[in-house]
């Protein structure tokens, strides 16, 4: 038995007509502000207040930023608006490791070898060279 697989499942459904039930939503809603501000408010009140909203929901309905819809755009403005902006970096004071600590009988459980904190750049240029010795040694 051979069954169809849905291709495209992250398309909406087209349900008014070309739009969308999203789009339907916002136009409709903006469209319809747009009207009611047109009939109530003087002229210039409306042509400040109701064209703005009348490109809004034009926007939230056909214009994609970084192929998302305009609504997650909007939200992430408000979110980075709303949020702190300044960062600052705090030292905690918590150390995982300390070069010496002691017991309950006051003995040091571990220390730093002796000479060691002197010569760590002698040391790592002397093991990369013995590195390097050994890869020239090695046959192929």
């Amino acid at each position: 038995m051979r069954f169809e697989v849905p291709q495209f499942i992250e398309i909406e459904d087209k349900i008014f007509g070309p739009f969308t039930w999203r789009q339907f939503l916002y136009l409709s809603g903006g469209v319809g502000l747009a009207v009611v501000m047109f009939l109530t408010l003087p002229f210039i009140i409306f042509l400040i207040l109701g064209v703005p909203l009348a490109l809004l929901s034009a926007a939230l309905s056909f214009y994609p930023v970084n192929n998302r819809p305009f609504s997650y755009f909007l939200e992430a403005i408000f979110n980075y608006a709303k949020g702190q902006k300044l960062y600052l970096w705090k030292r905690k004071t918590e150390t995982i490791y300390k070069n010496e600590t002691k017991g309950p009988d006051d003995k040091p459980l571990y220390a730093t070898p002796p000479n060691q904190a002197g010569h760590t750049k002698k040391n790592i240029s002397s093991l990369a060279r013995k590195l390097e010795l050994q890869a020239l040694q090695k046959p192929e």
